[in-house]
C-alpha cells in the first residue's frame, strides 16, 4: 500500500528509514502509552526490521507503513486484521516535533479512506490508554467514535490501566 496525501506520503519502509524512526521510538513520551518501552541502541535493528518485513497487509500479517514528510519518516502508521470479518485495529506513531500541524489527523484520515475504499474494511478501530488524550482527540478528529472505556482491563508496564476502544464504519467518514 502507497499513497499520497496533501503534503505526506505513505509507504512501506525502505531500509533508510531506520535511524528516523528510531527517532520516533527513543523518545519516552512517544512511548509512554504504547506496549513497549523506548528502542535503545541495542534493540534497533532488531524492531524496526521487524517494521520492515510487515510491508503487507493480509489476514495472517500486520502492515506498517512511513508517514513521509520532506523525505524524513514522521510517523509510522500499523494495520492489522482483528479475527473479525473485515475489521482492522489500526496503531500510530508520529515524532513529537510535528505536533499540532495536523499530520497525523492528514495521515490516518488518508489510511481510513484508502482501507476502506480500496480494501473493502467494513469496520476500523482502534485500542488506546484512556491516558493518552492527543490520541483520543486524533480518533475524534477522523471521524471514530468513543464505543467503550474498560476500567483498569490491560497490565502494562507494572500498572493497571484503562483502555478505550474507538471504531468507525463506512457511514461514519466526514
Amino acid at each position: 500500500m502507497k499513497f499520497k496525501t496533501e503534503r505526506l506520503t505513505i509507504r512501506p519502509y525502505q531500509s533508510e528509514d531506520m535511524h528516523d524512526v528510531f527517532h520516533i521510538y527513543n523518545d519516552e513520551d512517544t512511548c509512554r502509552y504504547l506496549l513497549h518501552d523506548k528502542w535503545t541502541y541495542e534493540d534497533m535493528q532488531d524492531k524496526f526490521y521487524e517494521k520492515l518485513k510487515n510491508n503487507k497487509l493480509t489476514k495472517d500479517t500486520p502492515l506498517s507503513l512511513a508517514v513521509v514528510n520532506d523525505n524524513k519518516v514522521i510517523g509510522d502508521l500499523s494495520v492489522w486484521y482483528t479475527g473479525m470479518k473485515d475489521t482492522v485495529e489500526i496503531g500510530y506513531s508520529f515524532t513529537g516535533e510535528i505536533s499540532g500541524k495536523g499530520y497525523a489527523t492528514e495521515a490516518l484520515s488518508g489510511l481510513v479512506r484508502k482501507l476502506f475504499n480500496e480494501w473493502d474494511v467494513h469496520r476500523i478501530q482502534a485500542n488506546l490508554d484512556a491516558r493518552n488524550i492527543a490520541s483520543q482527540k486524533l480518533c475524534e478528529r477522523i471521524g471514530m467514535r468513543k464505543e467503550a472505556h474498560f476500567i483498569q482491563d490491560f497490565w502494562n508496564k507494572g500498572e493497571w490501566t484503562d483502555s478505550i476502544i474507538y471504531g468507525m464504519l463506512l457511514s461514519d467518514l466526514h
